[in-house]
């Protein structure tokens, strides 16, 4: 990404939020997260790219992992 392009929305139209986790299903952002997206500066849309890059290796992690109550 160069200095000059902007920064795109996680936003792909799946807006659901999760009880559990308390993130959207479709992009993984928080409530307050999508309702101050269009007034985050560049660093703040990163980091929360960053954050749903971590949320979403969470979520893959609890998907694969062993179920306890597996037999």
């Amino acid at each position: 990404m160069t200095p000059d392009t902007k920064v795109p929305s996680p936003c792909i139209d799946v807006c659901r939020m999760d009880d559990a986790t308390g993130w959207c299903d479709g992009c993984l952002r928080t409530i307050d997260e999508i309702a101050n997206w269009s007034s985050f500066d560049d660093d703040q849309k990163h980091a929360v790219w960053q954050a749903i890059d971590e949320r979403h290796a969470q979520l893959m992690t609890a998907r694969t992992a062993p179920r306890a109550d597996a037999s």
